[in-house]
């Protein structure tokens, strides 16, 4: 029998849901491109409910327990003694999320010994060490697709609030205020603009699609080039090198996975060849982008708005200074969190988990390391240190 810990951000301040604010979700069975949403056996939760939080469980109780597998769940995992820590040696699956992840360190790997799957519910497993994770054999996989157009939509979100001057707007009204003049001396028209993702993958390609309608020009990188169809559909402009490409931008957008070759990507050099009052939005991963850089160029001018949906590290502390920082639009980690996403990512939990205690084969698509290296989309998308 299988010892699963699984690791969920906390239930809200005021209590578990009884209710919700909506009845139902869209059915929606395959995303765009044709790969068919989780289908596991079976599922024992109500899609719209809150799942990702610690009394939701990913409504994996029921299967688990009835199999004779042990589920444990907490929040608590970080700092010494922490339930994670004191759960994780006898093991045998971990299941975390990119909004409250936890760190499986090459330390924490060696001391999950019985440790074989890591599990991330969700897109992103960039909180396990894969080098360790391939060194010790173990198996990590995610939900590949099941939040892309939901942070999809966060970006668009995102990127309209920052170029119309929203959300300063909107604290004008909480103010009990009136000031035109205040909101609209920073809002301009995103029409006409040049507009920049850095990854055009799931994410990155249903960004552009989602902004070709407000005539903007598109441009993009990728070391994955899109076919000529493609670009020719959406009148994208493609760069070899984000460097070739965020001089061009008035928004650059990075929708790209946090590896060796994309940690610390925008530092002041690569910020200082963007245009002046450049906006720079991420909800990919926060170690793409300089803290202290991005800081800087908000308060120089040199950008004229960030907006972020990740950190580093998460839960970010109180005094990390992107919450303090001029003419931004922070949020903490919800883009992938729906509760529309977590009907998805939880199946799809529940599916690589079925699959794995019947010891059949894993969907390729969600394999980031099988078999001691990299494998599926993880092959595709990411890379392992080279020392």
């Amino acid at each position: 029998m299988a010892k699963v810990l699984c690791v969920l951000y906390d239930d809200p301040t005021d209590g578990y849901p009884t209710t919700y604010a909506r009845d139902d979700l869209p059915v929606i069975d395959h995303y765009p491109g044709g790969q068919t949403t989780p289908t596991p056996e079976a599922t024992d939760f109500t899609p719209g409910h809150l799942l990702g939080s610690v009394s939701g469980e990913l409504g994996l109780r029921a299967f688990l327990e009835s199999r004779g597998h042990t589920l444990v769940v907490t929040s608590d995992k970080d700092g010494e003694g922490s339930v994670f820590d004191q759960e994780l040696p006898d093991a045998d699956v971990v299941i975390s999320q990119p909004f409250w992840p936890a760190y499986l360190t090459p330390e924490r790997i060696a001391a999950a010994k019985n440790l074989k799957l890591a599990v991330t519910a969700g897109i992103g497993s960039d909180h396990v060490d894969l080098d360790a994770a391939i060194a010790k054999g173990v198996t990590v996989a995610e939900v590949t697709y099941c939040n892309s157009i939901s942070v999809a939509e966060h970006v668009v979100m995102m990127t309209l609030s920052l170029v119309r001057n929203y959300l300063p707007s909107h604290q004008v009204v909480l103010d009990g205020g009136w000031n035109i003049a205040d909101c609209v001396e920073r809002s301009y028209d995103l029409e006409g603009m040049h507009v920049g993702t850095v990854a055009a993958g799931r994410i990155g390609l249903a960004v552009l699609r989602r902004l070709a309608p407000f005539d903007v020009k598109l441009h993009y990188t990728d070391r994955h080039r899109l076919s000529s169809e493609i670009e020719e559909e959406l009148g994208l402009v493609w760069h070899d090198s984000a460097a070739a490409m965020v001089p061009h931008c008035d928004v650059v957008t990075v929708n790209a996975p946090l590896h060796p070759e994309t940690q610390g990507l925008f530092d002041d050099e690569l910020i200082g060849t963007m245009k002046r009052g450049a906006y720079l939005i991420n909800t990919a991963r926060a170690l793409i982008c300089d803290r202290d850089a991005v800081d800087r160029a908000l308060r120089s001018g040199q950008l004229a708005g960030y907006a972020g949906d990740v950190w580093y590290p998460q839960p970010a502390p109180p005094d990390h200074p992107w919450r303090t920082m001029p003419h931004q639009g922070m949020t903490p980690h919800i883009s992938g969190s729906s509760l529309s996403a977590q009907a998805r990512y939880a199946a799809g939990t529940r599916e690589i988990l079925e699959s794995w205690l019947a010891g059949k084969p894993i969907r390729d698509e969600y394999l980031i390391v099988d078999g001691g290296a990299l494998a599926g989309v993880g092959a595709h998308s990411y890379s392992v240190s080279k020392g």
